[in-house]
């Protein structure tokens, strides 16, 4: 039994000698002395083992291996730095010399002519594509249907895909509720529901009504256009014909529906504040939000319309209305009223779609802007540098490799410096450029900060199913509108909540999170930094949203 025992002891101080020589590296002597050999007694018999092998692996492979990787993540850091700060430097001087689209491009209200009527009016369809949209179908039609426009001037479309019958009972009814006021509404449907959005967008334009437009509006089901939208956005495509879209801001009627959606409301004022603005400034171009917008039938059938090919139907149609040359407006005074997803699990697929779907269609057009001819060399180095690799890509697998990988994981790694400048000063910066966009919320910017890192692990998994078209790649979930617009429900909701704990369970969050608070353990006991306060925060708030405890 004391044999027995001795050997256990001998086996503790040798494996604790092995781990902290793995870790914390130490003198030639003492690599000499705890890893020439460990030994272990087994009944009596003396087993050796020779470990030279792990302190030469972990100084010629795995240190140089993860400085590699700081470097690769500290020269990314300074190019989403210059990008920011370029971004924030073209909205100041918006700002600054008051560089409005109605002082770049030419703008004036429609004309009124008592001979003419309202002949001088272009002919605009309004397109509402839903799909079993109960909580929000009745506001979205009629904020359609009161837009100030000249009746016989106006088509509102609603493409219903909707397969519960009810559902399609209450669409019926509510379209011919305003069509007996005097609007000219159609109700269309399909007998599938092949390419989801894009397929029911493609299918409306066949019908011979819309054919006698010149301007398309798309409103997804949970926005509702002030009455003068068309008023203040039409004028900039008929007295500008080398403008294809004008693109309006959205509002959040439910930002403070919860925490989440706060943070929500966050990163998406940056979104329009910052990319948007910059992008209609200094190229005329920048992604199709692919709602809120008015394009010029023209130029969507100059691009080929609509294209199912990716879950990103209205950022191709975009990028080839560019490619041909035409022009974008961006109105930041213009906003439409919407809907934040309040769930998590909604939120998740949101974030897949936002996520996958331009890495996915940065493959299959990468070459097709290298090719072209008809935009300057100096339009297609944004377009594949700034607009898709650094944004859509780089940012996504940087933020979580190095937030959520290589610096909990530094902890064990102190010979490697990683400089403050890229812990601290940096996103520092970059984060209080985007807290300028909503600063009732420069309070939650901790939590923000936290959450962001959380879903860049989502971001990132959907950015590499885009570019390798692994499966999920076409995945396309509709984001569940729960019409948290409205202080009353218009109607009941279907079916009922469920509280099942397993349900709310994300297995992925829980992994991450239960390795980042051991990183921030081992560093609290063993580092010589307060690294482990943010890596005590960033595991609590994985470990938060691994349970379902986010959102609704």
């Amino acid at each position: 039994m004391t044999t027995f025992l001795k050997s256990l002891i001998s086996l503790q101080d040798s494996c604790l000698a092995f781990i902290s020589l793995m870790f914390h590296g130490g003198s030639s002597e003492d690599a000499a002395e705890a890893l020439k050999k460990l030994e272990a007694s087994v009944n009596g018999v003396r087993i050796s083992i020779d470990t030279t092998w792990t302190g030469e692996l972990r100084s010629f492979l795995i240190v140089p291996l993860f400085k590699c990787l700081v470097a690769l993540c500290l020269m990314i850091s300074l190019l989403v730095f210059i990008e920011g700060i370029y971004m924030n430097l073209v909205v100041l001087y918006v700002k600054l010399f008051k560089r409005k689209p109605e002082k770049i491009y030419k703008w004036e209200p429609m004309p009124e002519d008592i001979e003419l009527g309202h002949e001088t009016y272009p002919m605009v369809l309004v397109q509402i594509p839903m799909y079993n949209e109960k909580e929000v179908l009745q506001l979205s039609i009629g904020a359609a249907c009161r837009l100030i426009w000249p009746l016989d001037r106006l088509i509102v479309q609603v493409l219903d895909d909707s397969t519960d019958q009810t559902i399609k009972g209450l669409v019926n009814t509510e379209c011919a509720k305003w069509e007996s006021k005097g609007v000219k509404i159609k109700c269309e449907r399909r007998d599938n529901r092949n390419g989801y959005k894009a397929g029911a967008l493609k299918q409306g334009m066949k019908h011979n009504y819309v054919k006698l437009c010149n301007y398309v509006v798309i409103f997804d089901a949970d926005f509702q256009p002030e009455p003068d939208y068309l008023q203040r956005s039409v004028p900039f495509l008929v007295h500008n014909p080398e403008v294809a879209l004008v693109q309006a801001r959205w509002r959040f009627m439910n930002a403070n529906k919860c925490l989440m959606t706060r943070m929500q409301e966050m990163s998406l004022n940056y979104h329009f504040m910052a990319e948007q603005e910059s992008g209609s400034t200094r190229h005329a171009f920048f992604s199709f939000n692919g709602t809120a917008g008015v394009w010029r039938m023209a130029a969507m059938e100059e691009a080929g319309g609509w294209h199912d090919r990716t879950t990103v139907e209205d950022m191709d149609l975009a990028v080839r209305a560019g490619l041909l040359g035409w022009k974008f407006v961006f109105l930041n005074d213009l906003t439409v009223k919407s809907e934040l997803p309040s769930k998590f699990k909604a939120f998740r697929f949101q974030q897949h779609r936002w996520s996958c779907g331009p890495a996915n269609l940065f493959r299959k057009m990468i070459m097709e802007i290298i090719r072209n001819k008809r935009v300057t060399l100096w339009k297609k180095l944004y377009l594949v540098y700034s607009f898709f690799f650094l944004r859509k890509i780089i940012v996504h697998c940087f933020t979580f490799l190095f937030y959520c990988v290589i610096l909990p994981t530094s902890v064990f790694f102190p010979e490697v410096n990683i400089p403050a400048w890229s812990t601290f000063y940096i996103p520092s910066m970059i984060t209080l450029c985007i807290v300028i966009a909503t600063p009732r919320s420069f309070y939650l910017v901790i939590f923000w900060i936290l959450f962001e890192n959380v879903m860049s692990m989502h971001r990132t998994k959907g950015t590499f199913i885009g570019i390798l078209e692994r499966q999920r790649v076409n995945e396309w979930v509709v984001t569940e509108k729960l019409g948290d617009a409205l202080k009353t429900k218009l109607f009941p909701r279907i079916g009922k909540p469920s509280n099942r704990f397993l349900e709310r369970v994300n297995s992925n969050e829980i992994m991450v999170g239960i390795y980042i608070l051991c990183c921030a353990c081992y560093g609290l006991f063993f580092g010589n930094t307060l690294l482990y306060l943010y890596l005590f925060m960033q595991a609590v708030a994985f470990l938060v949203s691994g349970v379902g405890f986010v959102g609704t």
